[in-house]
């Protein structure tokens, strides 16, 4: 049986959410959640800083193998997306610090590897999470930041192993005439 850990990230400026999983085999369990909070703090480098501190005292406890970590979405604000961008690329810096190989999942990704609805609330995922992961619901994290983050983790574990193929077809008919050893013959009459 194959083990891994995989560290999650949810990037923010405010709160960042982080989540690892430990998965062995085909079985994924919570290792830890939570959040970076950051609200208190003023100056924005300070809070880079210290989101690279806790991103790499994240990885020092837990050793993850791989992290997954979600990619910012664009939005009406620049300024947002850029203090994002900035918070995002700390935690990422933390761990090539590491060698840790880096997987980016967009949030429509992460929403339909967990509920198999792109449009899925914040919440939505959450109760999804808390029922892949057995996760009993006093031990459920207080911030959505937290489960984003195992969100993202959990979308990579669904997707390591899935080769994804290098095949596109425009429909069935294409599908079918591409992969003629894989379809079965209706009997003729």
């Amino acid at each position: 049986m194959t083990e891994k850990i995989i560290l999650g990230i949810d990037p923010g400026t405010a709160v960042m959410g982080y989540g690892v999983i430990k998965v062995i085999g085909s079985k994924a369990n919570l290792l830890v959640s939570g959040v970076i909070d950051l609200r208190k703090m003023q100056d924005p480098y300070l809070k880079l800083g210290h989101i690279y501190e806790r991103v790499t005292g994240i990885i020092d406890s837990y050793l993850p193998d791989e992290m997954a970590i979600e990619a910012p979405f664009y939005g009406k604000n620049v300024q947002s997306m850029l203090k994002l961008g900035r918070a995002q690329g700390v935690a990422i810096s933390a761990a090539i610090q590491r060698d840790i190989p880096i997987h980016e999942y967009a949030p429509l990704k992460i929403k339909m590897a967990i509920t198999g609805n792109g449009s899925a609330s914040k919440e939505q995922v959450a109760g999804m999470l808390r029922r892949l992961l057995n996760i009993p619901e006093n031990d459920m994290p207080h911030f959505l930041d937290a489960t984003d983050a195992l969100g993202a983790a959990y979308c990579h574990f669904m997707q390591y192993g899935r080769p994804e193929s290098q095949a596109h077809f425009r429909g069935w008919k294409d599908f079918v005439n591409k992969n003629q050893e894989r379809v079965c013959k209706q009997p003729s009459k």
